[in-house]
């Protein structure tokens, strides 16, 4: 089952049964749909998993828990690996389905609560409040974790949208991304430490063609904007994101699409935070209290 949302503009499809994941989302041109994020393979909602969709939510945490583990005061907790490198990636609500609680022409929101999973792979109970809003020129998604697990906890939030590179006969797609610094990692790529200088490999600071790089990269001090223009075309789209998000990681997908995540912590956030690593967006909730961030994609049309 998917719910579909469209204006004159934009045709957005959405999958509750599939943590409220985005399928696909779409510009009208003209008689045509050309498609902004990466499309969703025939199939793949009724198979249950997000990974291939166009987006998906990172939530109670984002990217990998190395081995599967963190720690939070003091105490190891362990978790099920859910990758072949024995990691846990992306959190637990993903592929989870997700009650729905109104949907319209342009709005839809969704509601989890891990108290209804007997398996829920995190520790700390959760709720998550997922809106999403067609505007006449972008999708809005409102992102809500409310932590009800009788404790002070950690938690983290995040998006995976997928762009893809060649819109419309794009060569390529040019990226404009402000961030202070880069996280170094080894072939776990998981970091250790905190984060280091931009080195110019990997600064999108000026903007500049992604082309031959390799990217699976976590930035600190980002500035909330993204901005994605494709060679050639009068396409551009402009990924804001609300104060929450701190960190983006950028990774160039096998498929040929282009992830930029905004999430709000470094990979390996909650261990890093016991070891006395500051600036990694860490946040620790009390009982009842919530996280909540908002991520816009807006598209402009440059004549």
């Amino acid at each position: 089952m998917t719910h579909v949302l469209q204006n004159d503009r934009l045709r957005l499809e959405l999958a509750p049964t599939v943590g409220a994941s985005v399928v696909n989302l779409h510009l009208r041109a003209g008689t045509a749909l050309v498609p902004l994020l990466r499309g969703s393979p025939a199939g793949a909602v009724e198979k249950g998993s997000a990974s291939p969709l166009a987006s998906f939510t990172l939530a109670p945490f984002s990217n990998r828990l190395p081995l599967a583990r963190f720690t939070w005061a003091g105490r190891e907790y362990a978790l099920r690996p859910t990758a072949a490198d024995g990691t846990t990636q992306h959190g637990d609500v993903r592929n989870r389905p997700h009650h729905v609680v109104s949907v319209t022409d342009t709005r839809a929101e969704y509601r989890f609560d891990s108290r209804e999973v007997p398996d829920f792979n995190y520790p700390f109970a959760l709720t998550l409040d997922t809106t999403y809003e067609l505007l006449p020129s972008g999708v809005r998604q409102t992102l809500r974790l409310t932590n009800v697990s009788g404790q002070r906890a950690p938690f983290g939030l995040g998006l995976h949208p997928y762009f893809e590179r060649h819109v419309e006969g794009a060569a390529d797609v040019e990226l404009t991304l402000d961030a202070a610094g880069v996280y170094v990692t080894d072939d776990t790529l998981i970091p250790g430490g905190p984060m280091s200088p931009v080195p110019p490999e990997l600064d999108f600071r000026a903007g500049r063609v992604v082309g031959g790089t390799a990217l699976n990269t976590g930035y600190g001090g980002y500035g909330g904007l993204a901005t994605l223009r494709w060679e050639g075309t009068p396409h551009e789209l402009r990924l804001r994101s609300s104060a929450l998000f701190t960190h983006v990681v950028l990774f160039t997908s096998p498929d040929g699409t282009l992830a930029v995540e905004p999430v709000s912590h470094a990979t390996n956030a909650f261990n890093l935070h016991e070891r006395g690593v500051t600036g990694t967006g860490f946040t620790a909730l009390e009982d009842g209290e919530a996280l909540e961030g908002t991520v816009e994609f807006e598209y402009v049309r440059r004549d």
